[in-house]
Protein backbone atom coordinates (compact mmCIF):
# COMPACT_ATOMS: atom_id res chain seq x y z
CA UNK A 1 0.00 0.00 0.00
CA UNK A 2 2.84 2.47 0.52
CA UNK A 3 6.58 2.34 -0.09
CA UNK A 4 7.75 4.34 2.81
CA UNK A 5 10.02 2.60 4.85
CA UNK A 6 10.36 3.57 8.28
CA UNK A 7 14.33 4.35 9.19
CA UNK A 8 16.30 3.43 12.61
CA UNK A 9 16.51 7.25 13.53
CA UNK A 10 12.86 8.11 12.58
CA UNK A 11 11.55 4.80 15.09
CA UNK A 12 13.75 6.37 17.38
CA UNK A 13 12.13 9.48 17.36
CA UNK A 14 8.79 8.03 17.61
CA UNK A 15 10.58 5.48 20.41
CA UNK A 16 10.30 9.05 23.09
CA UNK A 17 7.39 10.76 21.40
CA UNK A 18 4.03 10.48 23.38
CA UNK A 19 0.62 9.64 21.76
CA UNK A 20 -0.59 12.75 22.74
CA UNK A 21 1.96 14.65 21.26
CA UNK A 22 1.52 12.96 18.20
CA UNK A 23 -2.75 13.23 18.44
CA UNK A 24 -2.25 17.43 18.77
CA UNK A 25 0.18 17.46 15.56
CA UNK A 26 -2.44 14.82 13.06
CA UNK A 27 -5.35 17.48 14.75
CA UNK A 28 -3.47 20.53 13.33
CA UNK A 29 -3.21 18.66 9.84
CA UNK A 30 -6.79 17.60 9.79
CA UNK A 31 -6.92 14.31 11.15
CA UNK A 32 -9.21 13.67 14.20
CA UNK A 33 -9.38 10.20 14.00
CA UNK A 34 -6.17 8.12 14.86
CA UNK A 35 -6.76 7.33 17.77
CA UNK A 36 -7.48 3.27 17.92
CA UNK A 37 -10.36 3.01 20.23
CA UNK A 38 -10.97 1.09 23.33
CA UNK A 39 -7.56 -0.82 23.47
CA UNK A 40 -5.38 -0.55 26.07
CA UNK A 41 -1.87 -1.85 26.70
CA UNK A 42 -2.05 -5.72 28.37
CA UNK A 43 0.91 -4.60 30.44
CA UNK A 44 2.61 -1.39 30.58
CA UNK A 45 6.17 -1.28 29.25
CA UNK A 46 8.74 1.33 29.64
CA UNK A 47 9.44 2.19 25.79
CA UNK A 48 7.22 2.99 23.20
CA UNK A 49 5.59 0.34 20.41
CA UNK A 50 6.36 1.50 17.45
CA UNK A 51 6.14 0.22 14.21
CA UNK A 52 4.89 -0.41 10.61
CA UNK A 53 1.61 -1.78 10.50
CA UNK A 54 0.66 -5.62 9.18
CA UNK A 55 -2.89 -6.02 8.81
CA UNK A 56 -5.08 -8.65 9.43
CA UNK A 57 -8.87 -8.95 9.27
CA UNK A 58 -11.69 -10.70 10.65
CA UNK A 59 -15.11 -11.33 9.69
CA UNK A 60 -17.94 -12.59 12.06
CA UNK A 61 -17.89 -16.79 11.82
CA UNK A 62 -19.93 -19.11 10.35
CA UNK A 63 -20.31 -21.66 12.21
CA UNK A 64 -19.97 -23.97 9.07
CA UNK A 65 -16.34 -22.51 8.43
CA UNK A 66 -15.07 -22.71 11.49
CA UNK A 67 -14.53 -25.85 13.08
CA UNK A 68 -11.16 -26.53 15.49
CA UNK A 69 -10.22 -28.20 12.18
CA UNK A 70 -9.08 -25.22 10.31
CA UNK A 71 -6.16 -24.83 12.27
CA UNK A 72 -4.71 -27.99 10.45
CA UNK A 73 -4.43 -26.03 7.27
CA UNK A 74 -1.24 -24.55 7.28
CA UNK A 75 -2.65 -21.90 5.12
CA UNK A 76 -5.52 -20.65 8.31
CA UNK A 77 -4.98 -16.74 8.05
CA UNK A 78 -4.05 -16.19 11.46
CA UNK A 79 -1.72 -18.65 11.32
CA UNK A 80 -0.03 -17.30 8.13
CA UNK A 81 0.13 -13.36 9.68
CA UNK A 82 2.09 -14.46 12.58
CA UNK A 83 4.52 -16.17 10.64
CA UNK A 84 4.77 -13.59 7.71
CA UNK A 85 3.95 -10.08 10.00
CA UNK A 86 7.74 -8.39 9.24
CA UNK A 87 10.21 -8.13 11.83
CA UNK A 88 9.98 -4.55 12.93
CA UNK A 89 6.51 -4.35 12.18
CA UNK A 90 3.37 -4.32 14.02
CA UNK A 91 0.49 -6.57 13.66
CA UNK A 92 -2.87 -4.63 13.50
CA UNK A 93 -5.96 -6.78 13.74
CA UNK A 94 -9.41 -5.75 12.48
CA UNK A 95 -11.99 -7.70 15.08
CA UNK A 96 -14.80 -5.33 14.65
CA UNK A 97 -14.23 -4.51 18.13
CA UNK A 98 -15.74 -7.65 19.21
CA UNK A 99 -13.77 -8.83 22.60
CA UNK A 100 -16.27 -11.65 23.45
CA UNK A 101 -13.43 -13.88 21.48
CA UNK A 102 -9.87 -13.65 21.39
CA UNK A 103 -8.16 -13.18 18.15
CA UNK A 104 -4.57 -14.73 19.73
CA UNK A 105 -3.38 -16.00 22.89
CA UNK A 106 0.29 -16.15 24.25
CA UNK A 107 2.07 -19.04 21.72
CA UNK A 108 0.82 -16.81 19.00
CA UNK A 109 1.82 -13.84 19.63
CA UNK A 110 4.93 -15.06 21.71
CA UNK A 111 5.99 -16.27 18.54
CA UNK A 112 5.68 -13.05 16.70
CA UNK A 113 8.35 -11.86 19.52
CA UNK A 114 10.64 -14.44 19.00
CA UNK A 115 10.57 -13.46 15.24
CA UNK A 116 11.22 -9.59 16.18
CA UNK A 117 7.44 -8.59 15.59
CA UNK A 118 7.49 -4.97 17.45
CA UNK A 119 4.07 -5.43 18.56
CA UNK A 120 -0.06 -6.42 18.51
CA UNK A 121 -2.35 -4.49 18.18
CA UNK A 122 -6.39 -5.96 18.48
CA UNK A 123 -9.67 -4.66 18.95
CA UNK A 124 -10.76 -7.74 19.77
CA UNK A 125 -10.16 -10.04 22.62
CA UNK A 126 -6.64 -11.90 23.43
CA UNK A 127 -6.55 -15.08 25.73
CA UNK A 128 -4.00 -16.34 27.96
CA UNK A 129 -2.99 -12.11 28.40
CA UNK A 130 -0.96 -12.82 31.78
CA UNK A 131 1.32 -14.76 29.70
CA UNK A 132 1.28 -11.89 26.84
CA UNK A 133 1.92 -9.30 29.52
CA UNK A 134 5.43 -11.34 30.73
CA UNK A 135 6.71 -10.52 27.14
CA UNK A 136 8.91 -7.87 26.25
CA UNK A 137 7.13 -7.31 23.10
CA UNK A 138 4.55 -4.58 23.42
CA UNK A 139 0.60 -5.89 23.06
CA UNK A 140 -2.38 -3.88 22.85
CA UNK A 141 -6.40 -5.13 23.26
CA UNK A 142 -9.90 -4.30 23.95
CA UNK A 143 -9.78 -7.06 26.98
CA UNK A 144 -8.89 -10.53 27.76
CA UNK A 145 -11.17 -13.06 25.97
CA UNK A 146 -10.62 -16.73 26.95
CA UNK A 147 -13.27 -18.08 24.08
CA UNK A 148 -10.97 -19.18 20.89
CA UNK A 149 -11.54 -16.83 18.38
CA UNK A 150 -13.30 -19.65 15.86
CA UNK A 151 -16.01 -19.12 18.32
CA UNK A 152 -16.78 -15.35 16.87
CA UNK A 153 -14.17 -15.02 14.72
CA UNK A 154 -13.10 -16.08 11.21
CA UNK A 155 -9.65 -14.75 10.13
CA UNK A 156 -9.94 -14.21 6.20
CA UNK A 157 -7.65 -11.26 4.59
CA UNK A 158 -4.13 -10.75 5.15
CA UNK A 159 -2.73 -7.18 4.85
CA UNK A 160 -4.99 -5.06 3.35
CA UNK A 161 -7.22 -1.96 4.83
CA UNK A 162 -8.73 -2.03 7.78
CA UNK A 163 -10.55 -0.60 10.76
CA UNK A 164 -9.62 -1.08 14.19
CA UNK A 165 -10.73 0.53 16.70
CA UNK A 166 -12.63 2.69 14.42
CA UNK A 167 -9.60 4.28 12.87
CA UNK A 168 -8.76 2.90 9.50
CA UNK A 169 -5.11 1.26 9.25
CA UNK A 170 -3.59 0.69 6.13
CA UNK A 171 -0.58 -1.56 5.24
CA UNK A 172 2.52 0.65 6.07
CA UNK A 173 1.32 3.18 8.44
CA UNK A 174 3.34 4.27 11.31
CA UNK A 175 2.01 2.75 14.72
CA UNK A 176 2.96 4.23 18.04
CA UNK A 177 1.53 2.88 21.30
CA UNK A 178 2.27 4.44 24.96
CA UNK A 179 0.78 3.65 27.94
CA UNK A 180 -2.20 5.71 26.75
CA UNK A 181 -3.08 3.67 23.78
CA UNK A 182 -2.04 3.73 20.28
CA UNK A 183 -1.82 6.18 17.44
CA UNK A 184 -2.02 5.35 13.78
CA UNK A 185 0.05 7.88 11.65
CA UNK A 186 -0.36 7.97 7.80
CA UNK A 187 2.79 7.05 6.23
CA UNK A 188 2.89 9.68 4.32
CA UNK A 189 3.35 11.88 6.96
CA UNK A 190 5.55 9.92 9.38
CA UNK A 191 8.67 11.88 8.68
CA UNK A 192 6.40 15.43 9.25
CA UNK A 193 5.03 14.09 12.67
CA UNK A 194 8.03 13.10 14.12
CA UNK A 195 10.24 15.88 13.64
CA UNK A 196 8.00 18.55 14.54
CA UNK A 197 6.91 16.36 17.31
CA UNK A 198 10.67 15.80 18.56
CA UNK A 199 10.68 19.78 19.42
CA UNK A 200 6.90 19.27 21.15
CA UNK A 201 8.29 17.13 23.46
CA UNK A 202 11.28 19.33 24.23
CA UNK A 203 8.60 22.47 24.70
CA UNK A 204 6.51 20.63 26.72
CA UNK A 205 8.88 18.93 29.51
CA UNK A 206 10.48 23.05 29.67
CA UNK A 207 6.43 24.01 30.53
CA UNK A 208 6.00 21.11 32.87
CA UNK A 209 9.44 22.30 34.72
CA UNK A 210 7.99 25.96 34.94
CA UNK A 211 4.27 24.47 36.47
CA UNK A 212 5.94 22.44 38.65
CA UNK A 213 7.81 25.42 39.77
CA UNK A 214 4.70 26.98 40.22
CA UNK A 215 4.38 29.68 36.64
CA UNK A 216 1.14 30.18 35.31
CA UNK A 217 0.01 28.44 32.33
CA UNK A 218 -1.34 31.86 30.62
CA UNK A 219 1.39 32.92 28.41
CA UNK A 220 3.43 29.71 29.12
CA UNK A 221 1.25 26.93 27.19
CA UNK A 222 0.58 27.85 24.23
CA UNK A 223 3.65 30.46 24.41
CA UNK A 224 2.38 33.96 24.03
CA UNK A 225 4.68 35.87 25.84
CA UNK A 226 8.23 36.62 24.88
CA UNK A 227 9.91 36.13 28.03
CA UNK A 228 8.64 32.51 28.36
CA UNK A 229 10.25 32.12 24.90
CA UNK A 230 13.25 33.52 25.98
CA UNK A 231 13.19 30.98 29.26
CA UNK A 232 12.69 28.03 26.73
CA UNK A 233 16.13 29.07 24.85
CA UNK A 234 18.26 29.54 27.31
CA UNK A 235 16.64 25.98 29.31
CA UNK A 236 16.82 24.34 26.03
CA UNK A 237 20.98 25.75 25.71
CA UNK A 238 21.15 24.46 29.38
CA UNK A 239 19.95 21.26 28.70
CA UNK A 240 20.72 20.50 24.96
CA UNK A 241 17.85 20.20 23.90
Amino acid sequence: MTDYVLSDDTRAIFKRISTASIATQLFKRGLRNQFIQGVSPVSPKEENMVGQAFTLRYIPAREDRNPLEVFRNPDHPQRVAVETCPPGHVLVMDARKDARAATAGSILITRMAVRGCAGVVSDGGFRDAHGIGKLDMPAYCAKPSAPTNLSLHEALDINVPIACGDVAVFPGDVIVGDRDGVMVIPAHLAEEIAEVCSGMESFEDFVLEQVAAGESIIGLYPCTRDENQKKYEEWRTKTGR
